[in-house]
């Protein structure tokens, strides 16, 4: 499968060329709330896990393809976490040569502790890194990262990052229901996210399937509550909307795949999408990948959403056999 998808629509890139540098799942952390499931590979190696001439290649033809218009930024999002990928910075500065579309990268924060991390995301034109939460337990709870990774090491990195990058820093926080909603986590929160001094402050909902079934978005009480505690540089992330262009693959079955893997889609709009590559075949080609695995449906809140197959999202029974504190092994 390639790494390179789309354009696909984001909620703050508008089309938006993916690169996805690390194989599926490959993270330092194991996020109650990933729409991806599960970790599979828990690790904190630093590698070359996909050549970068390959990768940059991909880049090079799918820019070819598509007229400048067609896409807004170009992306570094990992259905793992990103910055494992030890050629990243490489890679940035090479698609900046290709091109002068900005380039954004998200994720997770955790090694902008380590000073060549940092230096490499130096050239991106924005960097999203995320911060749930301000105490070690809920770090713990909500993020489930690797034993070895500690909230001080997140809250040091970002902090000197901020220090030295000249670009976007837009911040990350993920609200859960009934764990970092409340008054005096948004509180907690709001003095940790003034350390950092980011540009912005993104406040995502759990809308996409999350790993674990438990995880809900906060009620618009505490979503208000939310937005005045962490002051004017928060903003609410509005859920996706956009087309999926499916156009770059060889077939559609392979730019589904490409597209399910690193983004879980509704059912609805997914049906919407193929009816348009695949018109009056929708149903055909949706059960042929589920017969096969290669996709599965996933409910959560009696939404049905489409994934790929390789994902392990937990369901009740198993939740309930699950130690709080879980960590993938």
């Amino acid at each position: 499968m390639k790494t390179v998808f789309g354009p696909v629509p984001s909620r703050r890139l508008g089309q938006s060329l993916g690169i996805d540098p690390v194989p599926f799942k490959t993270c330092n952390w194991n996020c109650v709330y990933c729409q991806l499931g599960r970790t599979v590979q828990f690790t904190l190696e630093r590698r070359e896990y996909v050549a970068r001439t390959e990768i940059l290649e991909q880049v090079q033809i799918i820019l070819a393809e598509h007229p400048r218009s067609a896409v807004d930024w170009i992306t570094f999002v990992g259905s793992g976490e990103t910055t494992l990928h030890s050629e990243l910075g490489w890679l940035i500065n090479a698609v900046k040569q290709e091109t002068d579309l900005p380039v954004a990268v998200i994720t997770n924060g955790t090694l902008l502790h380590l000073p060549e991390v940092r230096r490499e995301l130096n050239a991106a034109d924005a960097v999203m890194p995320s911060l749930d939460a301000a105490s070690e337990q809920l770090y713990r709870k909500i993020n489930r990262p690797h034993p070895s990774l500690t909230l001080e090491k997140l809250m040091s990195g970002l902090r000197d990052f901020r220090a030295e990058y000249q670009g976007q820093l837009w911040v990350e926080v993920m609200l859960i229901k009934g764990q970092n909603d409340g008054v005096a986590e948004l509180q907690a929160l709001s003095t940790a996210l003034e350390q950092i001094q980011a540009d912005e402050i993104h406040l995502l909902l759990p809308t996409r399937p999350p790993a674990e079934p438990w995880v809900e978005p906060p009620d618009e009480s505490n979503l208000q509550r939310a937005l005045l505690i962490l002051g004017q540089r928060a903003r609410l992330i509005a859920e996706t909307s956009g087309e999926f262009d499916m156009s770059s693959e060889r077939n559609v079955t392979d730019a589904l795949l490409s597209i399910l893997t690193r983004h879980p889609m509704r059912e609805k709009d997914l049906l919407e999408t193929l009816q348009k590559w695949t018109p009056g075949h929708e149903a055909q080609t949706l059960e042929t990948l589920q017969t096969t695995g290669q996709v599965q449906l996933i409910e959560r809140r009696g939404i049905r959403f489409w994934g790929t197959g390789q994902a392990h999202y937990t369901t009740k029974k198993e939740n309930s056999r699950q130690p709080e504190y879980y960590i993938k092994k």
